[in-house]
C-alpha cells in the first residue's frame, strides 16, 4: 500500500515537473512574441516617426504611445517605447475651424477618416509646432455614437519650413531677371528659369536636354576657348561672353558658373547665371563717346580736343615744329537759329564741321566746343605762317553757300583766331584762350579773316570783357544818348531829313566807339532793349522839333539784323509810332547790307510788313556785302545808301568813280533814292551832283550834333554854294 502511495506521489510530482517545464516554457516563448512585437511596434515607431494616440471622447483622456532614444537603451540601439496620458494640447487660434470641421466631418460619418495638419502647443509654452493628424472611430457605444478615436501624428514642423524655403527658392528663381540653368556633368540642360526663355529666346522644353554650345556665337573675346571647356576647366568662373539668341541675335551676357561637387569632389552639376548686358554696355560705350565726342558733328569735344592737344605739345617738344590753335566762330549764327529755328542751325552746324574737316585735312583735329564754336589743332608745322594758310583755306571752304535742305542756302562766314606753340603759350588751356582773344580781334577787325594772337589783345580782351558788363546797365544809368547828323537833298538844296546815331558815354571809359559796343550789344542780347530805346527816342525827338516848326523833316534810325531777325520789330515801331504821334512816312529805317542778306527770306517778311506800315526802308553801306540785284527787287526798299568807303576817292580813284556812277544808276533804276554818305569835298559834292545822286550826307555838310544843336542848325539857311 505504501508503495502504491508512493509511485502515486513520484508520478504526480512528474506531472507536476512536467506541467511546471511546460508552463515556463510556454511563458518564455510568450515573453520572446511580445519582446518581438514590442522591438518590432519600437522600430516601427521610430522608422516611421509617428506617434500612436488614443482619444476617449466621454472622458476627454488622450493616451499617446512613442518612441524616442533613451539615455540607458532597453532594447535595440537606445531606442524605447514610452506611454503616457496627457491633456489634449491647445490648437492655435487660427486652425480651431479647420480642425473642428474635419472632426465634425468624420464623426458625422461623412469622412471616412479624420484627417488635418495644424499647428499645436504641446507644453503650453506658445511653442506652436505643426502636426498632421490621421485617425478614425475605434469604438462606439450601445447607440452606435464614436466613443474612442485613434491613429497616428507627425511632427511636420520642419518638412513645411523645407517646404516653404523650397516655394521660396522656387518663386525666387521665378522672379529673377537673370536666367538661371543647371546642367549636368556634360554641359547638357537639365532646369532653366522663365527669365531663361526671356534672355534667350529658348522654352524648357526646347533647352532641356540640349548642351550649352547651343548659344555658343563662336566669339570668344577673353576666352582662351569656347565656353564650355572653359567652365568644366573651372568650377568657379565668371566673365563676359558673346552669345546666341533664338532668333540668331547676338548678346553680349555676364556668366556667373558654379560647379556643384559631390563627396569625390566629381562636379556633376553646374549652375550657369546669365544676365544680358547688352544694352548696359551699348549706354556705356555711348557714354564713352559722349565723354569724347560732340553729339551733334560727331567732332571731339572740349576734353577730347585738350588731350589731344596735349599730345601734340609733346610730340613737338621731342620733335620740333610748331603746333597751332585755330579758334572759330560763325559769325551771326544766332539769327540762323532765331530765323529759321534750331533743326536749321543744327544742319548748319554739321555742314560748317564737314566744311573745316575738309579744308584742313583728316590729319588734324577738328573739334567742336559748343554752339557755333570750333577749334582746329595743327600739328608738325614747319612754319607759323602754315598756320595762316590754313586760315585762308578754311575762309575760302565758306565761300559757296551752305546747303540746308528745303531752306536752300546759306551763307555763312567764320572769324578765325590763331595761337601758336612755343611762341604763344605751353599749355593748351592758355593756347586756346589766347586763341579765343585772337578770334575776338578779328571780329573786331570785321568779321570773315583771321588774327593771330599778340600780348596786347589780352588788354583788349579786358575791355570787351569790362564794356560788355557795364553794358548790361547802361540803360538804367542814363549813359545812351543820340546825335544826328543831316541829310541834304542836292535837288531841292535843303536839309530833308537827319539820322539818329547812337553814343556811349561811361564814366570809366569815356566816349566808346559804336563799333566797339555795338557787337557787344547784339552778341547779349542787348541789342533789343537798346534798339527800342534807340527808335523810342529818335521819334520823340522828332515830335519835339515838328512841334518846333519843323514839318517834314524825316528821321533815320538804325537797325541791328538782331532787331530784324529776333525781335518783334513791326509790333515796336507801330506802337512807339502810335505813342509819340509821328507819321510813318517821315520815320526811315535803316538796315546794313549784311543784317538783310543773313536771311533773306525772313528779312523780305519783316521789311513788308514795316513798309505797310507805311516808314521808309533803307540799305545802309552799299556794295560792302553779297546782295545782288535779284535779292533787291524782293525787298521793299526805298533808299540807297553808297558807302564812305566808294565816296572817299571820288575825285581821285577811277574805280571809285565808276562803281559810284553804277549804283547810282541802279538805285533809280529800281525807283530808289540814292544817298550819299561820307561827302567831305566839294568835289566829291560836284561828282554826286552831276551823276543825279539824290541825297548826301557828310562833313562837308554838318557832322553829328546833339539834339539842341542840330535844331539850331536846321533853322539856319538851307542852301549851299556851288
Amino acid at each position: 500500500m505504501t508503495a502504491i502511495l508512493m509511485s502515486l506521489a513520484a508520478g504526480l510530482l512528474l506531472a507536476v515537473l512536467l506541467l511546471l517545464w511546460h508552463w515556463r516554457r510556454s511563458h518564455a516563448a510568450q515573453a520572446a512574441v511580445l519582446r518581438a512585437r514590442e522591438e518590432h511596434l519600437t522600430v516601427a515607431l521610430w522608422g516611421s516617426g509617428e506617434r500612436f494616440w488614443d482619444f476617449d471622447l466621454a472622458r476627454r483622456g488622450l493616451h499617446v504611445l512613442d518612441c524616442a532614444e533613451d539615455e540607458r537603451p532597453t532594447i535595440g540601439d537606445g531606442l524605447s517605447v514610452t506611454s503616457r496620458r496627457m491633456a489634449l494640447p491647445a490648437v492655435h487660434p487660427q486652425d480651431r475651424r479647420h480642425v473642428l470641421r474635419r472632426l465634425r466631418a468624420h464623426l458625422q460619418g461623412r469622412e471616412p477618416l479624420f484627417t488635418s495638419e495644424h499647428r499645436v502647443d504641446l507644453h503650453g509654452d506658445a511653442h506652436w509646432i505643426w502636426v498632421r493628424v490621421r485617425g478614425r472611430t475605434v469604438e462606439r457605444d450601445a447607440r452606435g455614437r464614436p466613443r474612442r478615436l485613434a491613429g497616428t501624428a507627425r511632427d511636420t514642423t520642419a518638412s513645411r519650413h523645407a517646404d516653404a524655403e523650397r516655394r521660396i527658392a522656387s518663386e525666387v528663381l521665378r522672379s529673377m531677371s537673370e536666367a538661371v540653368a543647371v546642367l549636368d556633368h556634360e554641359m547638357y540642360f537639365v532646369a532653366v528659369n522663365p527669365a531663361f526663355t526671356l534672355i534667350t529666346g529658348y522654352s524648357d522644353v526646347e533647352a532641356l536636354g540640349q548642351p550649352l554650345s547651343m548659344l555658343d556665337s563662336g566669339r570668344h573675346d577673353g576666352l582662351p576657348g569656347a565656353l564650355r571647356e572653359e567652365l568644366l576647366r573651372r568650377p568657379q568662373w565668371q566673365g563676359n561672353v558673346w552669345m546666341t539668341r533664338r532668333d540668331g541675335a547676338e548678346i553680349l551676357c555676364q556668366v556667373r558658373h558654379n560647379g556643384i561637387g559631390d563627396l569625390a569632389g566629381e562636379f556633376n552639376f553646374h549652375v550657369v547665371v546669365l544676365s544680358d548686358i547688352t544694352e548696359q554696355k551699348r549706354a556705356e560705350q555711348e557714354l564713352r563717346y559722349l565723354a569724347n565726342y560732340d553729339a551733334l558733328t560727331s567732332l571731339p569735344n572740349r576734353s577730347l580736343l585738350s588731350d589731344r592737344l596735349a599730345r601734340a605739345i609733346v610730340r613737338a617738344r621731342r620733335e620740333g615744329g610748331y603746333v597751332a590753335v585755330l579758334f572759330l566762330d560763325l559769325d551771326r549764327f544766332k539769327h540762323v537759329n532765331d530765323s529759321l529755328g534750331h533743326a536749321v542751325g543744327d544742319r548748319v552746324l554739321r555742314a560748317a564741321a564737314e566744311r573745316v574737316q575738309r579744308s584742313v585735312g583728316a590729319q588734324h583735329t577738328v573739334a567742336r566746343l559748343g554752339g557755333d564754336e570750333f577749334t582746329v589743332v595743327l600739328e608738325a608745322l614747319a612754319s607759323p605762317e602754315e598756320a595762316e594758310e590754313s586760315a585762308r583755306r578754311v575762309l575760302e571752304a565758306f565761300a559757296e553757300p551752305l546747303v540746308v535742305g528745303e531752306h536752300g542756302e546759306i551763307t555763312i562766314s567764320p572769324s578765325i583766331g590763331i595761337s601758336l606753340f612755343p611762341g604763344h603759350a605751353n599749355t593748351p588751356t592758355d593756347l586756346i584762350k589766347h586763341a579765343d582773344t585772337a578770334m575776338y580781334q578779328a571780329k573786331s577787325a570785321g568779321r570773315r579773316t583771321w588774327q593771330v594772337y599778340s600780348a596786347h589783345m589780352d588788354e583788349s580782351a579786358r575791355r570787351r570783357a569790362t564794356l560788355s558788363s557795364l553794358l548790361r546797365r547802361v540803360l538804367e544809368r542814363d549813359e545812351l544818348a543820340l546825335v544826328y547828323q543831316p541829310r541834304y537833298s542836292l535837288h531841292e538844296r535843303r536839309v530833308v531829313g537827319v539820322e539818329a546815331l547812337l553814343r556811349w558815354r561811361n564814366p570809366e571809359f569815356g566816349l566808346v566807339p559804336p563799333d566797339q559796343f555795338i557787337p557787344l550789344a547784339e552778341d547779349t542780347g542787348l541789342i533789343l532793349e537798346i534798339g527800342e530805346w534807340v527808335l523810342k527816342e529818335s521819334c520823340t525827338v522828332l515830335r519835339r522839333w515838328h512841334d518846333a516848326g519843323m514839318d517834314g523833316l524825316r528821321m533815320s534810325v538804325n537797325v541791328s539784323a538782331i532787331q530784324l531777325l529776333r525781335g518783334d520789330l513791326v509790333a515796336t515801331v507801330a506802337r512807339i509810332l502810335a505813342e509819340t504821334g509821328v507819321d510813318a512816312d517821315l520815320l526811315e529805317l535803316e538796315l546794313t547790307e549784311s543784317a538783310i542778306m543773313d536771311n533773306v527770306t525772313r528779312s523780305a517778311e519783316v521789311l513788308h510788313a514795316c513798309r505797310a506800315l507805311g516808314v521808309g526802308l533803307a540799305v545802309d553801306d552799299f556794295g560792302t556785302g553779297y546782295s545782288s540785284l535779284a535779292y533787291l527787287k524782293r525787298l521793299p526798299l526805298t533808299t540807297l545808301k553808297i558807302d564812305h568807303e566808294f565816296v572817299g576817292d571820288l575825285a581821285h580813284d577811277p574805280d571809285d568813280e565808276a562803281i559810284t556812277s553804277t549804283v547810282i544808276t541802279m538805285g533809280h533804276s529800281l525807283s530808289l533814292l540814292v544817298v550819299a554818305e561820307g561827302v567831305e569835298t566839294a568835289a566829291q559834292l560836284h561828282f554826286l551832283r552831276e551823276h543825279g545822286c539824290d541825297e548826301i550826307q557828310g562833313h562837308y555838310i554838318a557832322a553829328a550834333m546833339e539834339q539842341d544843336a542840330c535844331l539850331a542848325f536846321l533853322r539856319q539857311p538851307a542852301l549851299l554854294p556851288d
